[in-house]
């Protein structure tokens, strides 16, 4: 539908030639190279030029970059939850969001392995501003969040941005993944903007919002690293904002935060993939009279999944004792554990260490201050 065109991803007709366009690309031949190491260039390069749809491209190039990503800077990726969903279904995910190209990258690659519908996910045009990104993005199945937009504008992109997912739901079958908020988790409180809601909403036609959002089928899902790679990297802005100063990005930040998620070290990480919301649904629509209301309670449920679902590490208990000046969770690490944690806190830091350290330690801790809200983790 020609009415997309400023936001979609590729179609298949088009996947071809977009990866002639590339193929011959530094960032295209150094991302190859990674993810196939022992084989010829030339036989990679065959193969791309065989390539005629998304799918193939994302299983036989993006899916094995992803493992060699989870091999060389993780200690594995583990996943539950996921049998609960239909392989004939699509599903509307909302995750928390910790890493920019990963979380959703993630999601897919367990998706795929559980022979599931992989999704369409939405990305911030601010992070595709290089056109051989913008390709990859859209080989990937990226559809484009408009930023920075003056207000009316930023309505009617909004309007189309949730018909086209509403589109690839109900008459494409195909899953979507958005972020529950703009922007990474830079402080690890996890909450659901309302707004990504209310954008979500401008779709329905339905008397009750409940009614559409029971019908996009919405699958809260919290994804969880040991270690966050990108951790030092949002020190800068959360001390900003805890001086009650505005934060500028520097010129390729956003794009050293993107290549600084994937290489760096995460250690283990966990997908859990929540009940697609139901029964909840009803109860919001029947306690809540107005669509405000109705919004402010569903962003609750989402967080009540997600928060209660995450999984923690022994690096968020360690933080937590090292916050609170306590050994509470002592029995959830090792001493080992613990010094590790202390020498990657003293490198991340250096000089800052003094002036950071309590934000760097409340990073990995609240999410264990958000869990002790749903259930005992003594």
């Amino acid at each position: 539908m020609p009415k997309f065109d400023s936001i979609r991803q590729f179609y298949d007709s088009e996947v071809n030639s977009a990866i002639q366009g590339i193929i011959h690309h530094p960032m295209m031949k150094a991302l190859m190279s990674f993810t196939f190491p022992d084989v010829e260039e030339s036989v990679w390069m065959e193969q791309l030029k065989r390539t005629h749809s998304i799918r193939d491209f994302q299983v036989n190039f993006i899916y094995q970059s992803i493992q060699r990503v989870l091999e060389r800077s993780s200690d594995g990726l583990s996943t539950s939850g996921f049998e609960k969903l239909d392989p004939n279904t699509s599903y509307l995910f909302i995750s928390n969001h910790r890493d920019i190209i990963l979380d959703t990258s993630l999601l897919n690659v367990s998706l795929f392995d559980h022979g599931l519908v992989m999704t369409a996910s939405a990305i911030g045009d601010n992070l595709v501003q290089k056109s051989f990104l913008l390709t990859l993005s859209k080989l990937n199945r990226n559809f484009l969040v408009k930023r920075g937009l003056p207000p009316r504008e930023l309505l009617h992109s909004s309007k189309l941005m949730s018909e086209f997912m509403y589109h690839l739901l109900s008459k494409e079958n195909r899953s979507v993944w958005i972020a529950q908020r703009e922007g990474r988790t830079k402080d690890g409180n996890d909450a659901t903007h309302q707004g990504v809601l209310k954008m979500l909403a401008m779709a329905s036609d339905e008397p009750n919002l409940m009614d559409f959002f029971k019908k996009v089928r919405v699958v809260p899902v919290s994804i969880s690293y040991e270690y966050d790679p990108t951790d030092a990297l949002k020190m800068p802005q959360i001390m900003a904002e805890a001086n009650d100063e505005t934060y500028i990005k520097e010129k390729n930040e956003d794009f050293i935060t993107l290549i600084s998620g994937i290489i760096g070290q995460k250690k283990r990480i966990h997908i859990h993939v929540g009940d697609v919301l139901d029964s909840e649904l009803d109860k919001i629509a029947a306690e809540n009279d107005n669509n405000n209301k109705q919004i402010q309670a569903l962003a609750q449920v989402i967080d009540d999944s997600i928060l209660s679902t995450y999984k923690l590490w022994p690096t968020n208990f360690i933080a937590y004792d090292l916050l609170n000046n306590d050994n509470r969770f002592a029995n959830q690490y090792t001493e080992k554990e613990r010094q590790l944690f202390e020498r990657r806190l003293e490198m991340r830091l250096g000089n800052e260490k003094d002036t950071l350290r309590e934000s760097f330690l409340a990073m990995y801790a609240n999410p264990v201050v958000n869990k002790l809200k749903y259930q005992n983790v003594e």
